[in-house]
């Protein structure tokens, strides 16, 4: 035996007893490892101001836990908190002021009272009340396994970030490709998960913060609303009606139609036009400008679609590992591009 083809084989095994080894790390490191390259152009950015790897390392996991993991662990325990202590003669009451308000609406229109009615017909409060205290106490079981894995995340990308260049260099070497070819795939993947992670982080925090400062003065829990409304605003078009749309009919039927049609109004001209159409597009131009080296255009409705499938997939880590991956597959794409048109070159030269 040829002693490559012997250390080939010395390699496969050992890297599945590393896998076997890790098996219960595995996802935390891919998508602890997706984030520090995403966010190696800010690290290195805060590297040069402050003059310490470990200081800027440090401040990226600390920021990473503030902006995206401790809202969510709020949202987490928030619901379970609620579903735990639901109502429900409240509940029930509620339920009684809907029927109230569907059969009073106007017989002009017909169709949609009588499918309203149809539909309250079918509502059984105490199976909606049962499966609500199911699905706090599945909460709160899966809580403590989510905050694990989150610390777990953070632990792995702050030595990923810290060790990120020997790493990168380390990797870099041991592709069989052109050094050159390497660094223009890495390069070209990190440029593509920043533009992504930047713009969903900038549509989240952006409009979740606007949607949820808004709320507080109708005294709802902004800093729930406003991260749920962050989440929905991934969703095209029709993401924040998910959000505002129950409020104001809530509204509505509670007797406060002014409350509702400012919410709408509110929603609709400040985070959907403005927001949206209008301060959206200058940060993320933003970002590619000064943030990535080299300006990269990224399709919405990609992204979108990539992230449904990551949740789909993966769970909830797919919002990350579902971008990450389509944005690798296009570097790929654009490197075997460039390896097929020097083929055809070498051909026609020949």
């Amino acid at each position: 035996m040829k002693p490559v083809y012997f250390l080939i084989l010395i390699a496969a095994v050992t890297i599945f007893f590393m896998v076997e080894l890790f098996s219960p790390f595995l996802k935390a490191m891919f998508v602890a490892l997706l984030l520090a390259v995403a966010t190696n152009s800010l690290t290195l950015f805060l590297e040069h101001r402050l003059k310490s790897r470990a200081v800027s390392a440090s401040l990226m996991t600390v920021s990473l836990a503030g902006i995206f993991f401790i809202p969510v662990m709020y949202c987490i325990f928030s619901f379970a908190n609620f579903f735990n202590h639901i109502d429900q003669v409240a509940l029930i009451k509620s339920f009684d002021s809907v029927k109230f308000w569907v059969e009073n609406i106007s017989d002009d229109f017909l169709f949609l009272k009588q499918q309203l009615n149809q539909i309250l017909a079918k509502v059984d409060v105490g199976e909606v009340v049962q499966k609500i205290i199911s699905l706090g106490a599945y909460l709160g079981k899966n809580s403590a396994t989510f905050m694990i894995d989150m610390v777990m995340i953070l632990i792995f990308y702050f030595f990923f970030t810290l060790y990120a260049s020997s790493l990168s260099t380390y990797m870099k070497d041991l592709l069989p490709i052109k050094k050159d070819d390497s660094i223009t795939l890495f390069y070209e993947s990190s440029n593509v998960m920043t533009v992504v992670l930047y713009s969903i982080l900038v549509t989240a925090v952006f409009e979740g913060f606007l949607f949820g400062f808004f709320m507080t003065f109708y005294r709802y829990d902004g800093l729930l609303l406003g991260v749920l409304y962050g989440f929905a605003s991934l969703i095209p078009v029709v993401g924040g009606v998910i959000m505002w749309l129950p409020l104001a009919i809530y509204e509505a039927m509670t007797g406060s139609i002014t409350n509702a049609i400012v919410i709408a109004v509110y929603s609709i001209l400040m985070i959907s036009v403005f927001a949206d159409t209008f301060a959206k597009p200058v940060i993320i131009k933003y970002i590619n400008q000064r943030v990535v080296r080299t300006p990269t255009n990224v399709n919405e409705i990609l992204i979108f679609f990539s992230i449904v499938a990551g949740l789909a997939t993966f769970g909830f880590w797919g919002m990350i590992i579902g971008p990450a991956m389509v944005t690798f597959f296009i570097s790929i794409m654009h490197l075997v591009k460039k390896y097929t048109e020097e083929f055809k070159e070498n051909v026609s030269e020949s």
